[in-house]
């Protein structure tokens, strides 16, 4: 699929991963990464992969003797889904199932040296974005080794890492076995999902700190530096402020790049991006609204001929029945301001000008290791042509729904 087969939320959608998701990315507090509010986290959970309060992570993970290495310690998620859309965009149909997650875990937690690998098949689903094969997204965005780097530790309150990192940036983790709902946002459809680079972390009393050099959305090209700050204000309530910015041109310029297109948006690319995220979670509840902007100035380098922006809102809800059911709702609205320009470098969502809404609904069941669970979402856009909409065979529809259903195993 070419990048002009895309809208410009569609083709951002492929670019993309926090209150305990904060926490989980400084790495150094211990269980950051539990389900928060679910009576299945567990104190020797490990906090990676970073997990919501949806499913919680598998308590007694596999684990070894690696000798001189240390202790090793093995996970994984492998799990599959169906969906049902109306309104499919040409190259989508509207009833599609496949693999969601066929993926491996291998990592050691403590020590001056320690590492993180995760491998195999996946499958990025996100609202008003078409879906594709996870054997063709998984070979088009980034790869089979999506996350893998090699942290040094020489202090509780201080590490390094460097390598393939999750985003620093946003609320929603980017594997859907991370988050609340199957499908990710409006919102994180904007943000950065991976990058490849360098990140510090720190932490003293209740505040962390995290400073990533990366190359932004997998563009290959270290010119973006992101942060993260958190605030524990108590045992309840969490305030983090999240921010990145390029700072250089970016613009593909060989066909090596230019095959980057699907993880790596122009705008976006060259934008800055800042999030505040406030969590309360006290069982049952999680509640983390947070907000979000984007701005992406003029640049005739890149041909980008006109400056755009984003202001965005998302409220992720997520109720804690009992010890297997768990309902989680997300509602976002997003707007954007720009002028048309060349090669989409002004179309942050469905146009210039354009916005959008979303809700969904999902509830999860959960026992031991195994999950299942069903998801009901609905985007409606605005602001272009009434000829023209983002979604439907002859892209004149302006509002999509899908029900969807995923079952797998957290091991």
């Amino acid at each position: 699929m070419k990048r002009t087969d895309l809208t410009g939320a569609a083709a951002a959608a492929f670019a993309r991963t926090r209150g305990a998701k904060a926490l989980a990315a400084a790495g150094l507090v211990a269980g950051a990464g539990l389900a928060l509010g679910s009576p299945a986290a567990h104190a020797d959970a490990l906090s990676t992969p970073a997990m919501s309060a949806s499913i919680a992570a598998n308590p007694n993970p596999i684990n070894f003797d690696g000798g001189p290495i240390g202790k090793i310690y093995v996970g994984g998620n492998i799990s599959g889904f169906a969906s049902l859309q109306d309104n499919a965009v040409p190259g989508d149909r509207n009833f599609r199932w496949d693999v969601s997650n066929a993926q491996i875990f291998v990592q050691k937690t403590d020590g001056l040296i320690q590492f993180y690998l995760q491998a195999g098949e996946y499958d990025l689903l996100s609202l008003g974005a078409p879906l594709l094969s996870a054997n063709r997204f998984t070979s088009n965005t980034f790869s089979a080794l999506p996350v893998g780097y090699l942290k040094i530790a020489p202090t509780d309150n201080f590490s390094i890492e460097a390598g393939k990192l999750p985003t620093l940036i946003g609320d929603e983790y980017t594997f859907d076995f991370e988050n609340l709902n199957i499908e990710r946002g409006l919102l994180w459809n904007q943000e950065p999902a991976i990058s490849r680079g360098v990140q510090a972390n720190y932490s003293y009393g209740p505040l962390a700190l995290n400073v990533s050099w990366n190359d932004g959305y997998y563009s290959n090209k270290f010119d973006w530096i992101s942060g993260l700050l958190t605030w524990t204000i108590d045992s309840t309530d969490t305030l983090a402020f999240a921010g990145g910015g390029s700072t250089a041109s970016y613009f593909p310029n060989s066909s090596k790049e230019s095959n980057l297109s699907y993880t790596t948006p122009l705008a976006q690319q060259n934008s800055s991006i800042f999030n505040l995220i406030y969590t309360y979670s006290n069982a049952p509840w999680t509640i983390s609204p947070y907000i979000q902007y984007s701005s992406v100035p003029r640049d005739s380098k890149v041909f980008i001929t006109n400056a755009s922006e984003s202001w965005a809102g998302a409220l992720l809800v997520n109720y804690n029945v009992d010890s297997n059911w768990n309902l989680a709702l997300r509602g976002e609205y997003i707007d954007t301001a720009g002028k048309n320009c060349n090669l989409g470098g002004c179309n942050l969502l469905y146009g210039a000008s354009s916005h959008a809404w979303s809700l969904t609904f999902t509830p999860t069941f959960q026992y031991n290791v195994f999950y299942a669970r069903a998801e009901m979402s609905y985007v409606s856009s605005g602001g272009t042509p009434a000829f023209f909409g983002p979604f439907g065979a002859d892209l004149d529809h302006h509002s999509q729904a899908r029900g969807l259903i995923e079952t797998g195993v957290q091991f």
